[in-house]
């Protein structure tokens, strides 16, 4: 096994005060790592035992930080849309076409929101599509009515005073 390739002078010292520094646990891990190394003479192995992780892990920090520096320390956050077709604000300015439709309490039709959609893509796109685009910016698609459009009031009453019910409660 060759020996270990040696950390500059000072690194020790720089490492403890970027501890004292660092925003989240993984970066303080990931410092911890480099220090152990720097401060002791500690394996790969012992200190992936130390911080419960496995030696291949404390192997490319250590590797990261001779190429990267404290650059290495500072990962960059996960996840995102990255298959998105258009950003949430342009999102909303396409959506704000629609606004005044909407607080009339006007109903909106998906289809004239997908022509838009579409015509600012470039390219046709599923409903579905559409539809996350409104529950992302909260825009909901249910909304209850105060009556049936197609109920009569005056049969309603005429039934009510023709029922077995009404005719038994005398």
């Amino acid at each position: 096994m060759r020996s270990p390739k040696s950390l500059p002078d000072g690194t020790a010292e720089r490492l403890k005060s970027l501890l004292k520094q660092a925003k989240s646990k993984s970066e303080f891990q990931r410092i911890q790592a480099v220090y152990l190394r720097a401060a002791t003479t500690l394996t790969p192995e012992e200190i992936a035992d130390a911080l419960a992780w496995h030696p291949g892990t404390v192997r490319n920090i250590h590797s990261a930080f001779f190429r990267m520096g404290d650059d290495a320390f500072h990962i960059s956050a996960r996840g995102g849309r990255h298959r998105e077709n258009l950003s949430v604000e342009e999102e909303d300015i396409l959506l704000s076409q629609f606004t005044a439709d909407a607080s009339d309490g006007g109903i909106l039709v998906v289809s004239r929101i997908k022509a838009a959609y579409e015509q600012k893509l470039g390219q046709v796109v599923p409903k579905s599509t559409v539809y996350r685009m409104l529950a992302r910016h909260d825009w909901r698609q249910i909304v209850p009515r105060p009556r049936h459009p197609k109920s009569d009031t005056e049969a309603q009453e005429a039934f009510k005073k023709t029922s077995r019910q009404s005719s038994r409660k005398k």
